[in-house]
């Protein structure tokens, strides 16, 4: 049953244009401008070599916290998850498809980008097994976020704030521009932030080279434990 709805939350997940312009082709787009044209300063080296690990965490925002976000809040204002909650499917494995899903749009995604960005000279580095790992606890801290928002506000107000949201961090969050060019003050707050901490992780092993980011690692492995726990907390099914 898991595996059906697994199936089914990503086939409608993919069909939908919104969650498909969010998914897809902005990351794609904000790749291929930010990496061919010099907009903003990104330092020595070449510029996909920034932009690349930025967008790999935009494109795991974009799925795991804004789109689960917005059509989990619908699902949830039509009575969707009300119909589901009774059907023999249990809660925990209606959320363990919806989990899967958002793993499965995100693999898409990453080979997507990278393929992407190897055509643009991408040189990556480091260890993919740090790589893999910050990316799984990224989305446990955006799906926690994601489903607290669709789970506790209404349908408009999640769309709404899920899209305000996924703008702000995009300009703030590291991703395409580097933190240090804001003020000393906003740094320190905008760091700990989980998509600045994903950036910035991302970034260490695939353009650095360095090992484990510990202190990012540790800053998503938080958000994650307070967001799932507020959100099954929190949860309104109807």
């Amino acid at each position: 049953m898991i595996t059906a709805q697994a199936a089914l939350e990503t086939r409608m997940l993919l069909r939908n244009g919104e969650q498909l312009l969010l998914t897809v082709i902005i990351p794609t787009l904000l790749l291929v401008l930010f990496s061919a044209v010099d907009i903003v300063d990104t330092g020595a080296g070449e510029a996909v070599d920034f932009v690349a690990p930025g967008i790999l965490a935009l494109a795991v925002m974009s799925t795991a916290f804004t789109g689960q976000a917005i059509a989990t809040g619908f699902e949830r204002r039509y009575g969707v998850l009300k119909r589901l909650a009774s059907s023999p499917l249990p809660r925990w494995g209606l959320m363990t498809a919806k989990t899967a899903s958002v793993l499965v749009t995100e693999v898409l995604q990453v080979l997507l980008v990278t393929v992407i960005a190897f055509a643009l000279g991408w040189s990556p580095h480091g260890n993919p097994l740090a790589v893999l790992l910050l990316l799984i606890v990224g989305t446990a801290a955006f799906s926690g976020l994601g489903l607290l928002m669709a789970g506790t506000l209404k349908a408009e107000a999640t769309l709404a704030a899920a899209n305000l949201v996924f703008l702000l961090l995009l300009v703030g969050g590291g991703v395409i521009v580097p933190l240090d060019k804001f003020p000393d003050a906003a740094q320190s707050v905008l760091g700990l932030l989980p998509i600045s901490a994903l950036s910035d992780g991302l970034r260490d092993v695939l353009q650095h080279g360095a090992g484990m980011p510990w202190g990012d690692l540790g800053i998503l492995a938080a958000w994650a434990v307070v967001g799932l726990a507020a959100a099954g907390k929190f949860f309104r099914w109807e």
